[in-house]
């Protein structure tokens, strides 16, 4: 399997753990919800049946008073309490609709209060009113009085009344009871669940994350030791390449890199070998014929001096001039082929105590001065090649320079990364087309009939520092000096 689908199966696989979970965690939470609801009716059924039985002891005592009294206030207490009770059976046949039970005790207190009010209350409430009419009145009055409360049938409809309240706020503390419970139970259910559900899926997101990064930086770290290796210069070195997916593809693709780089760096060597070989040999082979005809023309000079005309001695100094010229190139081939071949160890290297080195080595030009910066660095780094740049750098200023006063420093500046060093010279200068092409082997600003010059010192300086990853440039303009501008590793000692 590819590596992308993976981790979009991986992801996906996340994503359906948390959608179940939270889909668990909603019908959970609709549970508690919908007990929540229940559980607030059955206290509004409670709170209604309280304020009934609180409005029926009003209504009975509001008609005990009006009937002692005669004062219409307390009826005021008794038609306020009737009127709101409607309401409040009205609610509670709402609140119960589905309970059957609590509906027949329900319909059974509205049948006994209903049962109170028409058989007790109203004809008592009526002979009241008539009963100041006349004494007959009063009289009929205080006997439906005796006959209605004083007998004790008031008082037992109160206590039928009473005892299907009990049994109605009984059976309802019941439910509330069990509301309460069930609710408790779903609360706790619902935490244990999604806790459960939340650890799991993040112990499930996080097996499946690093299953999957175990895979990919296992691959990776295989074909980074892999890289190490090839950079150490072990192009034998392979990886197992298992799987179809990215890393399969890539690690094979490695193995074939590494398999065609030891074919091309063995090709390379051997290439390499040859080439030092003919330049040896080319070098070697040709210097001998050379040397011969510089003899022999040594001996014409010496032997047949005073004969030769005054053009033909002239002739003879322009092929010992071309030969010496040469046996320079092939000396320049030579040193050019070898920049590279050789590993430098790293010493301590005083860059002042190089350059006075260097300077002992320059052509003597009078009147031509050279300036060191007094404070140069100390570098650990390589000696031989550093030297080499410098030496090539400062004898091409030398040789070049055209004025009898001339003056070249040599002084450096320091940046984040390396030191850069500037050999400046107010000579002649360079035009800007040419700035290039000085770098090329064998390459020459001067007429070589005019100016013995193998074009091999700046070639040699180049391929010294493109070795290194360093650079070199010139700034330069025809009659306003030159200055050369090289980097090199900040490696203090």
């Amino acid at each position: 399997m590819k590596i992308s689908y993976a981790i979009l199966f991986g992801f996906l696989m996340i994503l359906l753990l948390f959608a179940a979970t939270t889909y668990i965690n909603y019908k959970q939470s609709e549970k508690i919800d919908e007990g929540y609801e229940l559980l607030s009716r059955s206290t509004g059924i409670l709170k209604q049946s309280n304020r009934f039985q609180r409005n029926i002891l009003n209504m009975v005592s509001g008609l005990r008073g009006y009937l002692l009294t005669n004062e219409l206030f307390f009826m005021q207490s008794y038609d306020s309490a009737m009127l709101e009770n409607d309401e409040i059976l009205e609610e509670l046949s709402l609140l119960i609709s589905e309970s059957i039970a609590q509906k027949d005790r329900l319909d059974d207190i509205s049948a006994l209060n209903n049962y109170w009010v028409h058989e007790f209350a109203r004809p008592l409430i009526e002979a009241r009113i008539h009963a100041s009419e006349s004494d007959s009145s009063m009289a009929a009055f205080n006997a439906l009085y005796r006959a209605k409360l004083v007998t004790g049938l008031e008082k037992d409809v109160n206590k039928s009344l009473q005892k299907k309240f009990r049994e109605f706020s009984d059976y309802e503390y019941t439910v509330r009871k069990n509301l309460k419970r069930s609710l408790s139970e779903n609360i706790h259910r619902t935490k244990v669940i999604s806790f459960g559900l939340t650890v799991f899926s993040f112990i499930a997101g996080i097996g499946i994350a690093v299953l999957i990064a175990t895979h990919i930086s296992s691959g990776i770290v295989k074909m980074v030791r892999m890289a190490e290796a090839i950079s150490r210069g072990d192009y034998e070195v392979s990886m197992r390449a298992e799987g179809k997916d990215e890393l399969g593809r890539l690690a094979r693709s490695l193995n074939n890199m590494a398999t065609t780089l030891s074919k091309n760096i063995s090709l390379l060597r051997r290439k390499n070998q040859e080439l030092d070989q003919f330049a040896y040999i080319v070098s070697h082979d040709l210097k001998a014929p050379l040397r011969g005809i510089d003899h022999v023309v040594t001996w014409i000079q010496e032997d047949h001096l005073q004969e030769l005309p005054s053009k033909m001695t002239e002739y003879l100094g322009v092929i010992k001039g071309r030969l010496q010229r040469a046996e320079n190139l092939l000396n320049g081939i030579l040193s050019y082929s070898r920049v590279g071949r050789e590993l430098q160890p790293k010493e301590e290297v005083s860059i002042n105590a190089l350059l006075e080195e260097v300077r002992e080595n320059l052509p003597k030009r009078p009147g031509l001065k050279l300036h060191i910066e007094p404070d140069m660095p100390v570098l650990f780094t390589e000696k031989l090649p550093l030297q080499q740049v410098f030496t090539n750098l400062l004898v091409n200023a030398y040789r070049y320079h055209d004025k009898e006063d001339g003056m070249v420093r040599v002084y450096y500046k320091k940046t984040d990364r390396h030191y850069e060093f500037y050999i400046e010279d107010n000579g002649p200068g360079i035009s800007k087309e040419y700035h290039k092409k000085i770098f090329v082997i064998f390459q020459t600003l001067e007429v070589r009939d005019s100016f013995e010059s193998t074009g091999v010192g700046l070639a040699i300086v180049k391929k010294i520092l493109d070795d290194r990853n360093l650079s070199i440039h010139l700034i330069s303009s025809p009659g306003k000096g030159s200055t050369f501008i090289f980097t090199w590793p900040l490696e203090t000692v």
